[in-house]
């Protein structure tokens, strides 16, 4: 049972047809939505690892910060990080 030149071929084309489509994905998520956007208002500032299931998480909203312990099958807040206040 051999295969014809016209099955090879037909074959050939669908593979760079769908290498064509993931690249052609992976350059739209690039472009459109997958990049760091300006102006974001919630952000990780710090990560501690407090062994392998635990973390303690920094985390800003606006120009709060909250630390959150994440892991151990649930996750908890612990608390607003009170802000700093200006020294005279």
């Amino acid at each position: 049972m051999t295969i014809e030149i016209g099955q090879w071929m037909q074959a050939a084309g669908a593979l760079a047809a769908v290498l064509l489509l993931i690249l052609l994905a992976a350059r739209a998520l690039r472009i459109g939505g997958m990049k760091p956007r300006e102006g974001r208002r919630l952000a990780v500032q710090e990560v501690l690892a407090l062994d392998p299931r635990r973390r303690l998480l920094l985390l800003r909203c606006d120009s709060r910060e909250m630390l959150v312990l994440t892991g151990a099958g649930q996750d908890t807040v612990l608390g607003w990080v009170p802000a700093e206040q200006p020294r005279p």
